[in-house]
């Protein structure tokens, strides 16, 4: 039986469990416009991009690919409404036949995978990584406070993207509507709705644009982190990444982290940085299932390879490959107990004894910023 330790109680990444519950799943890749209406790990895709307007002169094709470690707990009701198993239960039960999680009536944003949960748009991407030990926890749901989190955010950009197309002087405040999410997840989860405990990080790019009083208008990154995911921009050819997050830990394989018991809060501890970007430009969005197992130049390298044998298949199909290929390497470090790792080294850095990569739920999501036609 897994033991955690008393600091271990509140805030805790994957690691501690991973190497009891080896239960793997297959890898999904999908590119935005393939996604099936019932994801492969117990998440649901569901329409997620901002608003589509005539007036916005940038978008993100997006393609992401999927990995868990092992399949998530379903979400509880009021999130989920399982089908009728009687007929003596309610009649209410029998004609709702839609699985889909939901919250108030509406679809909840975005894809579950394992614990993490991702959202894929054509101007707001993220990648949100639920800790995988509330999987030990009685009313432990990591997988739907990352999920919520995400939704509400989602929510968020977007009714504030309206007011942003309208009036040129407003700039997106990501840590603004993160913030909001993360007080709207906790009414969700908590009295007088039923308790459930989770902790999650959080990383994401949201595309806006500037328009220069002498010029066409020109893309920019709106990039917020929260803890260990990672967001890293790349320009194709260029030896080195345009920008990337940096990593926010308490302590080693602690991360900053939203939910139960964690001190942290988006308007105190997440980053937002602006990034201008060119069109051409590729965005990933990813959990730390990718970077504890790649160093940053064999992720570079493989986005590179990845242009070169997706090229014909146009935009959507190259950002499928992308993110496949990505979650592909990560995950054979993942499972080689031998293998030189990232996290193995910062663990060694710690004084502990480790070798291999890091056993994790892996999610991607990828982008390349392209031109309107208005």
């Amino acid at each position: 039986m897994l033991k955690l330790r008393p600091w271990q109680q509140y805030m805790i990444n994957p690691t501690t469990v991973i190497h009891y519950l080896r239960n793997l799943s297959p890898t999904s890749t999908y590119s935005t416009k393939t996604a099936p209406s019932i994801g492969p790990f117990g998440g649901e895709s569901v329409p997620e991009s901002l608003s589509s307007s005539s007036t916005s002169p940038f978008y993100l094709e997006t393609g992401y690919s999927l990995f868990a470690k092992r399949p998530s707990r379903p979400f509880p009701p009021p999130f989920s409404s399982p089908p009728s198993q009687s007929f003596s239960d309610p009649l209410s039960t029998h004609r709702n036949r839609d699985r889909r999680p939901s919250l108030n009536g509406e679809p909840i944003r975005g894809l579950t995978n394992g614990d993490d949960a991702i959202l894929a748009g054509s101007r707001f991407i993220i990648a949100a990584d639920g800790v995988g030990a509330w999987a030990a926890k009685p009313k432990g749901q990591a997988a739907l406070w990352s999920r919520l989190i995400l939704h509400f955010w989602s929510l968020e950009a977007e009714s504030a993207y309206q007011a942003l197309l309208s009036n040129p002087s407003l700039h997106p405040s990501p840590i603004t509507y993160l913030q909001r999410a993360y007080e709207a997840t906790i009414r969700a989860t908590s009295p007088p709705n039923p308790a459930w405990y989770g902790t999650t990080t959080a990383c994401s790019a949201l595309l806006h644009h500037d328009t220069p009083s002498d010029g066409p208008p020109r893309p920019i990154l709106y990039i917020t982190n929260l803890g260990d995911s990672q967001v890293l921009v790349l320009r194709p050819g260029a030896p080195d990444p345009l920008f990337k997050t940096e990593e926010q830990w308490h302590w080693f394989d602690c991360p900053r982290q939203l939910g139960t018991n964690s001190p942290d809060t988006p308007e105190v501890e997440a980053v937002m940085k602006r990034v201008e970007v060119q069109v051409g430009d590729v965005v990933l969005a990813m959990s730390d299932g990718v970077v504890d197992n790649l160093w940053e130049h064999e992720i570079v390298e493989s986005v590179e390879q990845s242009l070169e044998k997706g090229s014909g298949h146009g935009d959507e199909g190259v950002m499928k490959v992308v993110a496949s290929e990505l979650v592909k390497a990560a995950r054979a470090i993942a499972e080689d107990r031998f293998a030189e790792s990232p996290f193995m080294e910062r663990a060694i850095e710690e004084g502990l004894a480790m070798e291999g990569g890091k056993l994790d739920d892996i999610s991607v999501v990828a982008a390349i910023c392209r031109r309107s036609e208005l």
